[in-house]
């Protein structure tokens, strides 16, 4: 719609902020824009420069201050909403020393074996000895049984009971005879409590050793790379980045390897122990460093024991074929490292606890965002980080909080974006970056500046088009989105069209 220029006794004009209740912020500029516009429309009312007069196309010659003119374009634009954030890297890693079975526990429940072993032995021994004497007695009793049924048989049995001293061959002979039996079968008896005792001793020797050897089994699982006297022999320095097959620290001068994947390593990798996940783990990366070709599996083989004494062999280790708890830290992936534990340092005792944290080696930038502010924005939006340099570069949202939590600066979620171009943001960490974050945006729309825009006493807002001859009108628009990075704004009305020149302040 096109409008005669107000006279002064007719419509004011009256400049004002274009509404736009769902704004927290606006950019600085826009309110020195703002009142640029405020100047012009005091001065349209005052001296009413479009009461039949022309003016050049270059802009209001009747107005006091200078104007100029644009042209009304079609483009897409973007709302951004501008917010302070923190440039470091993503993640945050604790390094620790797992708990487990020093070596002297170990060496402790070695030592139990042995000596249960030694018990069982003596055991055994006492049980063959007495055992053989059993027999022996069994067999002297079967003899002097035989012996006493050839003497009390017949006639010398029946002599026996009243048999003299004149008489007393044969019965003399039935009667020792019995006598020899009877001693027999007590001995019989004697040695045969003894076996049973020993073959009670013995399984309770053989129980022994059993849990001696399952405590071993366990202190074995859990051997640990340190112990009582062990020390760090190298530690790392803040910001040093660790990848697959490096050095986290040392112990006793044998390192503590870095290895990716997302399980914990809470056994010893040894021969004979069972398949799982954390194996299947070790081989891939045993695979991936080039100790093995083709090792796959959750399974602890032959090949695996071969692969971890080439590893061995390469960091100057004694090649075992085993990998103690403690020898293998996984992560994820490469870790950079922010600090070093306070009781970790070279010479210090080394033992089970945090070493160093550390974080990704991502890059991240960290934002803090009005609660108010959270429908706005999603992941995948794009942002622009103003950098310490004031260099910029591209990246986009990866994460937005669905929790609020109440600080000094009221209630915030927490937003996080990565930069399209990492090596764009350098290596500086928690360090202070700008982010313009595109809440919205529209494609293929009127555009004019923002302070081309004047509003109308009675409400809404118009621009001052040049037309042909220089002839001023006023053309009222509806505003649309405002992109206070470029200081433009969607406008829309019946009366506007693309090509058409609007009055804006200055020359």
């Amino acid at each position: 719609m096109s409008t005669e220029a107000p006279t002064a006794a007719g419509e004011a004009l009256a400049a004002a902020a274009p509404p736009d209740p769902g704004r927290q912020r606006r950019r600085r500029v826009f309110g020195v824009l703002v009142l640029l516009v405020v100047a012009g429309a005091v001065v349209l009312v005052v001296t009413d420069p479009f009461s039949g007069a022309t003016a050049p196309s270059g802009g209001a010659s009747s107005n006091a201050y200078a104007t100029s003119t644009v042209a009304v374009v079609r483009e897409s634009i973007a709302q951004q909403t501008q917010v302070s954030a923190t440039l470091g890297y993503a993640g945050n890693v604790t390094v620790r020393l797992p708990a487990g079975n020093e070596p002297a526990a170990v060496t402790q429940a070695q030592q139990a074996v042995t000596t249960d072993q030694g018990m069982l032995s003596s055991a055994q021994s006492t049980l063959s000895s007495d055992s053989a004497a059993l027999s022996q007695a069994r067999a002297s009793l079967a003899a002097d049984r035989q012996q006493e049924g050839v003497d009390c048989a017949g006639n010398n049995a029946a002599q026996a009971p009243s048999s003299g001293a004149a008489g007393g061959g044969a019965s003399g002979g039935c009667a020792s005879d019995a006598q020899q039996v009877a001693s027999g079968q007590q001995s019989v008896a004697a040695d045969g409590a003894k076996v049973s005792v020993d073959q009670s001793q013995v399984t309770s020797a053989q129980r022994s050793l059993a849990a001696a050897r399952s405590a071993l089994a366990t202190a074995d699982a859990q051997a640990t790379v340190y112990g009582q006297g062990s020390t760090f022999t190298s530690v790392p320095s803040a910001g040093e980045i660790v990848r697959r097959g490096g050095q986290l620290v040392s112990i006793n001068g044998d390192p503590v390897l870095l290895l990716y994947g997302p399980a914990v390593a809470t056994r010893t990798f040894a021969a004979g122990m069972s398949a799982g996940s954390d194996v299947a783990e070790l081989n891939a990366n045993l695979d991936a460093l080039g100790y093995a070709h083709g090792l796959r599996g959750s399974a602890f083989t032959a090949a695996t024991a071969a692969a971890i004494r080439r590893l061995q062999a390469a960091h100057g280790e004694s090649q075992t074929g085993e990998l103690l708890l403690g020898a293998v830290v996984f992560e994820p992936g490469p870790i950079r490292v922010t600090a070093v534990a306070p009781t970790v340092a070279v010479g210090s005792g080394a033992m089970a606890g945090p070493v160093l944290s550390a974080s990704w080696i991502t890059r991240q930038i960290s934002i803090q965002l009005d609660a108010g502010l959270e429908g706005q924005v999603k992941v995948g939006d794009p942002v622009t980080i103003t950098l310490p340099d004031n260099q910029t570069t591209p990246g986009r949202i990866s994460y937005v909080s669905s929790v609020a939590t109440t600080g000094q600066n009221g209630s915030t979620i927490a937003v996080d974006a990565v930069p399209t171009d990492p090596a764009a943001t350098g290596g500086l960490d928690q360090a202070p970056v700008n982010v313009s974050i595109t809440t919205a945006s529209v494609s293929n729309v009127l555009v004019v500046p923002v302070d081309a825009l004047l509003a109308l006493s009675s409400g809404g807002y118009a621009v001052e088009e040049v037309g042909a001859g220089g002839t001023h009108h006023l053309v009222a628009v509806t505003t649309g989105l405002f992109d206070d990075a470029e200081g433009v704004v969607q406008v829309s009305g019946s009366g506007l069209a693309v090509g058409q020149r609007v009055v804006v302040p200055g020359q």
